[in-house]
């Protein structure tokens, strides 16, 4: 276990000592912060105050906010364990897995110290993002979220980052170049606002395409960061539209519907459980193969 803990201390050296690589794994986080505070934000509180009868501009505002961090924590939980991977692939491009394999290492322990490591960036970045965006809604919009909501978050927040990482993984151990591994990375921190439902909710979509978001794990895992971020303050804005709760739950995904079937959170759990799973035995078992 030794080894394995020293392998994984060298990926984190590797990774935080390339701060380029650090912001280039919160970008998609950043874009989503700057857009809702630049243009986005703005028009959903205006939209939202004058379609909801006797919400206050500061209850709105609040809501808005509230939502849109859970989109960025759950952004942070993808972006980061993939570019937590990137010491993998220029292990593998710089020739050092054939250093790796004429020392007294296991490829095992080689492959469990990349996944681990990996891992271990997602849920230290994801976390402290959590704790920022907390502290934002506390100290600038007066709304605090209970020790209770932060525990579950947190607790969603780490198995997010578990079983985002291990999809990660999967995809990584079939790119071969740092370049394709940059294409990827730049992909999927655009993509992914959209089919997590971060960047327009989910109701604003055509039915079929609401569906389809709303069967993917990445808006699932955001559905439960988004009750625990924004179920207070969605019960405050609409407490004199009798009504509304049900409707905006929807439409900003704080409750998700495919076709006519209502997902519950303990499906939700059990999907990022098993993709878990499943994705870090076959990642392993691919990443075991690669380094040969």
């Amino acid at each position: 276990m030794s080894v394995v803990l020293a392998i994984v201390g060298r990926n984190l050296r590797l990774f935080f000592r390339d701060r380029l690589n650090v912001f280039f794994s919160l970008l998609g986080a950043i874009i989503l912060f700057a857009l809702y505070t630049l243009f986005l934000g703005n028009l959903q509180t205006e939209d939202l105050v004058a379609s909801v009868p006797g919400a206050s501009a500061d209850e709105v505002q609040a809501f808005v906010d509230s939502w849109m961090f859970a989109g960025i924590v759950l952004i942070t939980t993808v972006t980061t364990g993939l570019g937590g991977l990137s010491v993998l692939v220029e292990d593998d491009q710089s020739g050092r897995f054939k250093d790796f394999l004429v020392a007294p290492l296991r490829r095992g322990q080689l492959v469990l110290g990349y996944l681990l490591s990996a891992a271990t960036i997602a849920v230290l970045i994801s976390t402290a993002v959590l704790v920022v965006s907390v502290l934002y809604l506390g100290l600038l919009r007066g709304t605090w979220l209970s020790p209770g909501a932060i525990v579950r978050s947190l607790g969603i927040v780490v198995l997010s980052c578990i079983a985002f990482t291990s999809l990660s993984a999967l995809i990584v151990s079939f790119v071969r170049t740092t370049g394709a591994y940059s294409g990827l990375a730049t992909i999927v921190g655009t993509v992914l606002g959209f089919v997590a439902a971060a960047y327009i909710p989910v109701g604003v979509f055509p039915p079929a395409v609401a569906s389809v978001v709303s069967a993917l794990p990445f808006a699932q895992a955001g559905m439960l960061l988004r009750r625990e971020f924004s179920d207070d303050t969605l019960a405050a804005m609409t407490a004199d539209a009798p009504g509304a709760d049900d409707a905006l739950r929807l439409v900003y995904g704080l409750d998700l519907q495919v076709g006519e079937w209502m997902v519950p959170a303990w499906f939700v759990v059990v999907s990022l459980i098993v993709l878990a799973i499943v994705c870090t035995t076959l990642s392993a078992i691919r990443i075991r193969r690669r380094i040969r």
